[in-house]
């Protein structure tokens, strides 16, 4: 899902849809994706900062929908909603964040293949840099042997 800001939506949609052909996509029509995703308050936090546990039980009483461990930090969900309150018992307990703001989440993620992940992080990075998109939110998982490519 692709989130631009323009003054000339003609010219920014040629330039996607022709990001999306070279690199083997379909631009579809607005909204035709917003289905898959959610829109969440996302906190990341380094594991040196705090115990799993004392995180947890701090961001679930301040309104967290849930902690999640990856590799060396905390993933922090919430609602929109609640992501003042969760910051705000972050800030209380003087736990820096990583990130902090409200994005949208994939409801499910998808793998590619090899050559197709890469030309993926292709496309990703080509509407990156684009000056009119704002935000690129994809459900693409990056298999793991791709991540350093």
């Amino acid at each position: 899902m692709v989130e631009a800001m323009t003054d000339n939506r003609n010219r920014t949609a040629a330039d996607v849809r022709h990001l999306f052909s070279k690199y083997g996509g379909n631009l579809g029509e607005t909204g035709c994706v917003s289905w898959m995703f959610k829109q969440k308050g996302v906190f990341v936090v380094e594991q040196e900062e705090i115990d799993e546990e004392e995180l947890m039980l701090m961001t679930l009483d301040a309104g967290a929908e849930d902690v999640e461990v990856t590799e060396g930090e905390y993933e922090i969900t919430c609602q929109p909603e609640d992501f003042e309150q969760v910051q705000e018992a972050l800030d209380k307990n003087n736990i820096k964040t990583v990130v902090s703001r409200i994005t949208m989440v994939p409801e499910t993620t998808a793998s590619l293949p090899g050559d197709e992940s890469v030309k993926m992080m292709k496309l990703l990075e080509a509407l990156e840099d684009l000056d009119d998109v704002q935000e690129v939110y994809t459900n693409f998982d990056m298999p793991d042997e791709n991540e350093e490519d």
